[in-house]
């Protein structure tokens, strides 16, 4: 009976153990529970899209509930609240810029990028309870700052993990964040206010709460797809592993590399060590698809010893991050957000003052610019098989138009709301889909592209966390350029002075965007080879 009740209490810890344990080194260990589902493509890529519209969402809850939050849960002085409002904004930045580029560079030294999304998801928690609960200033601050920490993981690991993934599909991909981050924006604010006006202040946190709860099962049931790859590769059984990787985790590899992995594993003749005791678990993406794509290339080069500067001396890369400043300068002149953060945004207070309208209706009317965003996907796909080049190019020059034609918006009018509406829409095309998602995807790219020409270049773990750091950084200093920038121009030359800079900024964009790559047919010639199919591609 004693060893009965033993084995029963110790059902739950199995049953947990065998569901979350994914790290084991012993290739005869028991997978975990619905191995194939949680390190297929689709899971992975719905749980890091759910993690960034948690996080946008959650920034944009509580913005109409801050200045609430200052004075009547810190006691701040209501002459003070807006002055204390722009330093909590400017703390959330400041976190959000240093800290995207020390998550992705430990997220390309650790063994695997679930565990810093893990360390966000912590931060996450915090800040939330902070924001909540904090009663002094200090508080909040942490709170900010933890919720910028949160952001920057969230984003710049988020982003590799979807790169390490994605394989031959990165724009498609990053379309689906657009649409996560769009409808984020769109929806959050409105939540915000509507929940606190009907039930206080707690109870936007418990929507917060809630979401946060799902986020967590979900980074805790992720498996990555190098870490599934443990429990299906069995040497000196005969069996071809490149079909049974597909038909487990769906990766989309040519039937080319299996045979180059097969031969670095094989010991040789003379009883030596293994060339490759563990190829496929710790090798990223784009040194995978470079020995698939040639097996016969030149031997692996030995990494440089500070290989993330080789990220910044890339044309592409430095075009990349200049044309994402550029294009959230331009988003954040017209992000309600930011306007509801005491910033000089333009769109927002300009329809106010034009139209009469309040917070509420000034944030509905950029549903015009986030409903196009859902066709990123078709975008994204476009990208992966044209290049972002002419995209991002097309996408920029296209949008000056619709952004000097803003100074048009003069009188409080149906004609004068239906050209706002029409205008917010062609920028929700041209510059949110068309030249967005393009950029998003050029820094994989432009990484793959370099690892083609030199192997092994980015050594084992390849450099995905700290591009797309940078990239989340680039995107963090445009957004309070164009805030600050814009605000003080409407301030004090006017509305159609801003407008023209708008269009100033676009115009730059368009010129960066000529320095992206070429198609990938030509930086990445295995993209060209067949891929197989199988049952399990996910």
């Amino acid at each position: 009976m004693p060893a009965s009740s033993g084995a029963t209490s110790r059902q739950p810890l199995s049953f947990f153990r065998s569901f979350f344990c994914r790290t084991s080194s012993r290739q005869d260990a028991t997978p975990p529970l619905f191995l194939k589902f949680r390190s297929s493509t689709v899971f992975i890529v719905f749980t890091v899209c759910l993690a960034i519209f948690t996080d946008v969402l959650f920034y944009g809850l509580i913005v109409p509930v801050l200045p609430f939050s200052l004075s009547e849960q810190v006691g701040v002085p209501q002459e003070k609240v807006q002055h204390w409002t722009a330093i909590l904004l400017a703390c959330y930045n400041a976190a959000l810029f240093v800290g995207s580029a020390i998550a992705g560079f430990y997220a390309d030294h650790s063994s695997s990028r679930r565990w810093p999304l893990l360390l966000g998801l912590v931060a996450l928690c915090a800040s939330t309870l902070l924001l909540c609960l904090g009663k002094t200033i200090a508080l909040l601050v942490v709170g900010r700052l933890l919720q910028g920490f949160s952001a920057a993981v969230v984003w710049s690991v988020g982003l590799a993990l979807l790169v390490d993934t994605a394989g031959n599909d990165i724009g498609y991909l990053m379309g689906y964040v657009n649409i996560a981050m769009s409808v984020g924006l769109l929806i959050s604010p409105v939540i915000g206010g509507a929940v606190y006006e009907a039930a206080g202040y707690y109870a936007v946190y418990y929507i917060a709460f809630a979401i946060i709860a799902c986020d967590i099962a979900l980074r805790l049931a992720l498996i990555e797809k190098k870490v599934a790859r443990r429990w299906l590769v069995e040497p000196d059984d005969g069996m071809n592993h490149n079909d049974a990787e597909q038909d487990v985790v769906g990766i989309r590899e040519p039937s080319a590399a299996a045979s180059a992995i097969d031969c670095r594993r094989r010991p040789d003749p003379n009883g030596e060590k293994e060339a490759d005791e563990d190829p496929s678990p710790t090798r990223g993406a784009a040194q995978r698809n470079t020995v698939a794509a040639n097996p016969a290339a030149p031997p692996l080069l030995v990494p440089p010893k500070h290989r993330f500067l080789e990220l910044v001396k890339s044309r592409r890369i430095i075009a990349a991050l200049l044309g994402i400043i550029l294009e959230a300068s331009i988003g954040a002149s017209a992000n309600p957000l930011q306007q509801s953060l005491a910033f000089d945004t333009v769109v927002p207070i300009y329809v106010k003052d034009t139209f009469s309208w309040n917070s509420t209706a000034a944030g509905l009317v950029f549903i015009c610019v986030m409903i196009p965003g859902f066709a990123s996907p078709i975008i994204g796909k476009l990208a992966d098989r044209y290049g972002a080049k002419w995209f991002s190019v097309v996408g920029f020059a296209s949008s000056i138009p619709a952004l000097v034609c803003l100074r048009f918006v003069t009188n409080s009018t149906m004609e004068h709301k239906i050209l706002l509406c029409a205008l917010l829409t062609i920028l929700g095309v041209t510059l949110v889909t068309i030249a967005n998602t393009p950029l998003m995807a050029e820094i994989g790219y432009a990484v793959e592209e370099k690892e083609a020409q030199q192997p092994g270049i980015w050594g084992e773990k390849g450099v995905y966390g700290m591009a797309y750091g940078l990239f989340t950084s680039s995107f963090a200093l445009g957004g309070t350029i164009g805030s600050l920038t814009a605000g003080y121009i409407n301030a004090g030359p006017g509305w159609g002075t801003t407008t023209w800079t708008l269009g100033i900024l676009a115009a730059l964009g368009a010129v960066v965007s000529f320095w992206l790559g070429p198609e990938p047919s030509a930086a990445k010639p295995n993209y060209l080879q067949p891929k197989p199919s199988s049952p399990g591609d996910t």
